[in-house]
C-alpha cells in the first residue's frame, strides 16, 4: 500500500469519526527492505505502531516456511521500524518439525534482546488444504508431538516473562502497557469495524465479511455502496460463545457476571460449572469471585478445556 494512501485513509477516517490523542494505529508490514524505506514516510502519515512478520531469524527456516525475505533482512527492517516508530512488535514461528529446547532458547534469546516491547509467538499449525498438509499427508514431515511443544511454550513463558514482556494473550507478549490495543478489542468481544478487502467486523451484534479479491471489493463499492459479502445477525448464543472463546485466551480472565448480564443470561448457561471446579483444583483454571481464566498450566491445554468448560447449550454454535 503506498504511503500515500495510508495517509489518504487516515485523514478520512480522522474527518468521519475523530481520533483519541492516545490512538494506536498499527501498521502491518513484510520485514523487506522495499517496506523499511517506507518507514519514515508512514511514520509522518500518522502511523505510530508497526508489526513486522518477522516468523525466524535463520534463513533456513525462512526458506523451509516460504518466506521471501532473509534474516538479515529482516533484522535490518525491524532496526529501521525501531529508528522510526515508538511502538514495533514482530512475530516468530516455533514448534515446527525437530524444534529442540536448545534451538528455541537461543533464538527466543536473541529475538528479546533486539529491543521491541510486544512479540507475538506462534507454535506452527498445519492449517487443512496448505502444502504443510500435503506434506504432512505424504510423509515429507510429521510435526512436533504435543509434550515438547508444550516443552516448548513452557520455555517461552520462562523467558519473557524474565525479560520483562509476560504473557496476556496465549501467544501474545508485551511490556506492561505496551499491549496491542486493537486485537485486545477481539479478545474482550467489544465492537470493531473491518472496513477493507477480506476484513471481518462484529458491531451491534452483527457479523460482516468484506470480500476477499480487492476487484470484487471494488465492484461490489461501485454497485451497492460498500464491499460487504457477507452480513449475518448472531443470536445471543453465538455471541456468547464467541466471547468466552476469545476471553479466555487473555491472561486476565474474563467476569462472568458482567458477561451473564451482557447477554441476559445466567452462568449456568455460559458454562458448566463442575467442569470448572474441577479443572480449578486440577489448577487449570483459576477463580477469583466473579473473574475466571486459565492458569499457566492450563493454557497449553486451552483448547480440551475450552471443550469441558463453555455450557453444551453454546457448544457448537
Amino acid at each position: 500500500m503506498p504511503p500515500q494512501l495510508v495517509a489518504a485513509l487516515l485523514t478520512e477516517a480522522e474527518r468521519l469519526w475523530g481520533f483519541d490523542p492516545n490512538i494506536e494505529i498499527t501498521l502491518e508490514a513484510n520485514p523487506s527492505s522495499v517496506e523499511a524505506a517506507n518507514f519514515a514516510v508512514l511514520a509522518g502519515a500518522g502511523i505510530n505502531r508497526v508489526s513486522l512478520g518477522v516468523q525466524s531469524l535463520e534463513d533456513e527456516t525462512l526458506q523451509w516456511l516460504g518466506r521471501l525475505h532473509g534474516a538479515d533482512e529482516a533484522l535490518y527492517a525491524l532496526e529501521t521500524a525501531l529508528a522510526h516508530f515508538d511502538r514495533v512488535s514482530f512475530d516468530l514461528i516455533y514448534a515446527l518439525p525437530d524444534h529442540t529446547p536448545d534451538q528455541w532458547k537461543a533464538q527466543l534469546s536473541r529475538a528479546l534482546t533486539l529491543g521491541t516491547s510486544h512479540l507475538s509467538l506462534y507454535q506452527l499449525t498445519i492449517e487443512p488444504g496448505t502444502r504443510f498438509a500435503s506434506d504432512v499427508r505424504r510423509g515429507v514431515f510429521a510435526p512436533l508431538d504435543d509434550d515438547r511443544a508444550a516443552e516448548l511454550f513452557a520455555i517461552t513463558q520462562e523467558l519473557t516473562s524474565a525479560a520483562g514482556l509476560p504473557a496476556y494473550e496465549i501467544s501474545n507478549h508485551a511490556r506492561p502497557g505496551e499491549e496491542g490495543r486493537h486485537n485486545l478489542t477481539y479478545w474482550r468481544y467489544q465492537d470493531y469495524c473491518g472496513i477493507g478487502p477480506g476484513a471481518h467486523g462484529r458491531r451491534g451484534g452483527m457479523a460482516t465479511q468484506r470480500h476477499r479479491k480487492p476487484e470484487n471489493f471494488l465492484l461490489g463499492f461501485a454497485e451497492q455502496g460498500h464491499g460487504i459479502s457477507e452480513e449475518n445477525t448472531l443470536n445471543t448464543a453465538d455471541q456468547a460463545a464467541e466471547a468466552l472463546l476469545m476471553g479466555l485466551r487473555l491472561v486476565e480472565g474474563l467476569d462472568l457476571d458482567a458477561m451473564a448480564q451482557r447477554f441476559a443470561m445466567n452462568e449456568a448457561q455460559l458454562i458448566d460449572a463442575r467442569a470448572l471446579a474441577r479443572n480449578v483444583e486440577l489448577g487449570l483454571l483459576w477463580q477469583c469471585d466473579e473473574r475466571i481464566g486459565v492458569t499457566a498450566a492450563g493454557l497449553p491445554l486451552l483448547d480440551a478445556l475450552l471443550g469441558e468448560l463453555v455450557a453444551d447449550d453454546l457448544v457448537g454454535v
